[in-house]
């Protein structure tokens, strides 16, 4: 009985450290899940779509309480594919500031079908807010009938026009900062890149170089299905003009817009909704 004692003492020990240990391990990882849920979140870009503003490759850190952060809407285990097929009122608490135009914010990818808080997380920069009317031609963009310029760092698409006779490498392109250099025509005297404005400005002042303008592209009827909202018949270059709805509008729906506003109706909202043979939109 002696000796059994001491080594009683010991497993008593060693099983209360490994109880101190889940707890605390238990408390880190609620912990973590509160700071992800209503705080930050970390995100890595994975394209070039924000190029000169955020890289490809970069971890950035999203707050979420300037916005106000939205509560869960499934049900499942964080940080997994595994959730009760099953979505949750949405909510939102108050935050510090509301969304700007101009901002880059974070945001799931609405044509997804999963619950809203397990879609793609997309990053791009807002340009029109509830109440707003954006517009976009030859690549310009216009809100409220007034055109917004592009920033420094944005990129787009450049078309540059050769000299007959002469040619321009990819490489003399690329050394000025341009990505995505490709030629057109047989005689390869148009080339098209990726750029910013002060990028196509430098490849213009090269040698035999006529001239540099955007490059207008002509809708393409498969990439138009990639546009919100499907079948609108908007694209890359041409876009709108489609009123954004505010809090408290209301519109009258018809057969000339009902393809601008049905998904927002139907996918978004979960509506059910239909165009009636007559025009009248019945919800």
């Amino acid at each position: 009985m002696g000796k059994a004692q001491p080594q009683q003492a010991t497993r008593t020990r060693s099983g209360s450290r490994r109880r101190e240990g889940l707890k605390i391990l238990l408390m880190a990882l609620l912990v973590a899940l509160f700071i992800r849920t209503f705080l930050f979140e970390g995100f890595r870009i994975p394209t070039e779509s924000m190029e000169k503003s955020l890289l490809a490759g970069d971890f950035v850190l999203v707050s979420k309480f300037h916005y106000g952060p939205r509560l869960p809407m499934s049900v499942g285990v964080p940080v997994t594919p595994w959730y009760i097929d099953h979505e949750l009122p949405y909510a939102r608490l108050p935050g510090l500031t509301r969304i700007r135009r101009g901002d880059a914010i974070v945001f799931n990818y609405p044509v997804d079908t999963v619950p809203v808080d397990r879609r793609l997380h997309y990053i791009k920069r807002v340009a029109g807010l509830p109440g707003d009317t954006v517009a976009l031609i030859d690549k310009e963009l216009y809100v409220n009938g007034r055109h917004v310029p592009a920033g420094e760092g944005v990129q787009q698409r450049w078309l540059a026009h050769v000299e007959s006779g002469f040619s321009l490498s990819a490489d003399s392109v690329r050394a000025l900062g341009a990505s995505q250099v490709a030629f057109l025509g047989r005689r390869r005297n148009q080339v098209s890149f990726e750029a910013t404005r002060y990028v196509a400005e430098a490849v213009a002042a090269r040698p035999h170089v006529r001239g540099v303008e955007p490059y207008v592209q002509a809708q393409d009827p498969g990439y138009g299905m990639r546009i919100f909202p499907p079948g609108s018949g908007f694209g890359r270059d041409h876009y709108g003009p489609l009123y954004v709805p505010a809090r408290g509008d209301t519109l009258t729906l018809n057969a000339s817009n009902w393809l601008l506003y049905k998904d927002l109706i139907i996918r978004y909202e979960r509506h059910t909704a239909r165009l009636l043979p007559d025009g009248v939109s019945e919800i």
